[in-house]
C-alpha cells in the first residue's frame, strides 16, 4: 500500500500561504534530518491550479514532513480550509 496523503484546500484560500508553510516544513525537515536526506526521501509535490499538495510518507523524512506540514496548516487556516487524506489506490501500470 502506498503511504501518500494528498492535501486539498478550498477556494478561498491562498495558495501562495499554502506554498509558505510547505516551504517552512520543508526547512524545518532538513533541521531534523539535513538538507540531502530530505532532497532523497521526502517526496512531495504541490499543484496549485488543482489546489492540491501531496506527501509520499514512505520514509521517516516523510513522515516528519508530512507531521511539520499539518501542524503548520492547522496553525494558519480553519479546519474547514483544507482537508487532508491518506491516499490509498495504486496508480495503474503505465504500458509503454
Amino acid at each position: 500500500m502506498p503511504e501518500v496523503y494528498r492535501y486539498e484546500f478550498k477556494p478561498h484560500v491562498q495558495m501562495l500561504e499554502v506554498e509558505a508553510s510547505h516551504l517552512l516544513s520543508i526547512w524545518a525537515c532538513e533541521g531534523l534530518h539535513g538538507e540531502s536526506q530530505v532532497r532523497l526521501d521526502a517526496g512531495h509535490a504541490l499543484d496549485e491550479e488543482k489546489r492540491k499538495l501531496v506527501i509520499d510518507s514512505s520514509t521517516q523524512v516523510g513522515k516528519d514532513l508530512n507531521r511539520i506540514l499539518t501542524g503548520f496548516l492547522q496553525r494558519e487556516f480553519e479546519p474547514t480550509d483544507f482537508s487532508v487524506e491518506r491516499v490509498t489506490e495504486v496508480p495503474e501500470p503505465v504500458s509503454v
